[in-house]
């Protein structure tokens, strides 16, 4: 794929994993132009204001929610990623309309404007917690996954496919644990629901590269979920405050204690490659095959298979997690968190 013909637009583009993504785009790949699409124009003043500003960068204002603004916004689009998402776990529970509007409807009318306007690949982010759902934020992203991936079967003879990624929790992302913490330690006490927890980690850099990567893979139809490693929450705890005291309140209403990327269901139809696993959708209702090579170049799943935070062979250690955290706290300490 040569990136530098590419016309990219990203979706909740003023987010966390949005900034990380254009600086990549901007400094490695290059493409012919970038549209930041995000309902905040305060987000995307600051955004300009902190240097977010290139020729080949546009800022576009809307929803996803709003059907004929988003494809507004996808006429001359070669690739969409969608990363909008209501997230807050206890937002959504509080306001699950809200939460349904935007995972879900707004990843519709995401697909529908790409299906429309002739974008050629959508890849949509996803979550762990969309993997055997406890709370509403992940049963959203488990409509939205299937929206997405099924969505294949109205492309007919169009040129758009569309796929997925699915990871982990990010490194100091918006609403991560790590600033809980920081801030916490300034009182002498850090708080941890259960000392048993654990979840899949990965640096904000990783996932913004994991989805480049995905992008020049995919077919269509696929759900690209990387290796990567756990850690316990507890030595979280202790790489944040390590002189401070640990106190165990309890596991939190739709909260689970380890997280699950692919499930013993799913992984019958999923292949194993060097560095991630491509779930492929078990039932295939398009007629026109995609090109698909992973059956040939991925290794089948053994039975039972299952992969989640507590059973994964990769662990982070506390000194490990100590070295992901130190630009979150530098930046803590600047004040410039989010």
């Amino acid at each position: 794929m040569d990136w530098t013909k590419q016309v990219i637009l990203i979706t909740g583009g003023t987010g966390s994993f949005g900034k990380k993504f254009i600086e990549l785009m901007l400094h490695e790949y290059h493409p012919a132009k970038l549209i930041v699409f995000s309902r905040d124009e305060l987000k995307q003043h600051e955004m300009r204001q902190a240097g977010y500003d290139h020729p080949s960068l546009r800022y576009f204002l809307g929803d996803i929610r709003d059907k004929d603004r988003m494809k507004r916004a996808c006429e001359g689009v070669d690739i969409v990623v969608h990363a909008a998402a209501l997230k807050q776990v206890p937002a959504c529970e509080y306001n699950p309309m809200e939460a349904i509007k935007t995972n879900i409807l707004g990843s519709s009318n995401v697909v529908d404007a790409a299906l429309d306007t002739g974008v050629q690949k959508v890849l949509a982010l996803s979550t762990d917690k969309a993997v055997n759902p406890v709370n509403l934020y992940g049963a959203t992203k488990l409509a939205a996954e299937k929206l997405i991936i099924q969505s294949n079967a109205y492309a007919g003879g169009k040129v758009t496919r569309l796929s997925c990624v699915r990871y982990g929790n990010v490194v100091g992302s918006r609403g991560s644990v790590v600033p809980v913490f920081l801030k916490q330690r300034q009182n002498g006490k850090v708080t941890v629901t259960d000392e048993r927890m654990t979840r899949f980690w990965l640096t904000l850099e990783q996932g913004v590269r994991f989805v480049a990567g995905s992008l020049e893979q995919m077919h269509g139809g696929e759900v690209f979920v990387p290796k990567i490693p756990s850690m316990a929450v507890i030595d979280l705890a202790r790489a944040v405050a390590p002189e401070q005291e640990i106190e165990i309140i309890g596991i939190r209403p739709g909260e689970k204690l380890h997280e699950v990327l692919i499930s013993e269901d799913e992984a019958r139809h999923t292949v194993e490659l060097d560095d991630r696993f491509v779930v492929m959708p078990a039932e295939r209702i398009w007629a026109r095959p995609f090109g698909w090579d992973w059956e040939t170049t991925g290794r089948p799943l053994p039975d039972g298979f299952r992969y989640a935070s507590n059973n994964n062979p990769q662990w982070l250690t506390v000194d490990q997690i100590r070295e992901m955290i130190r630009p979150i706290e530098i930046e803590h300490a600047q004040g410039g968190n989010e």
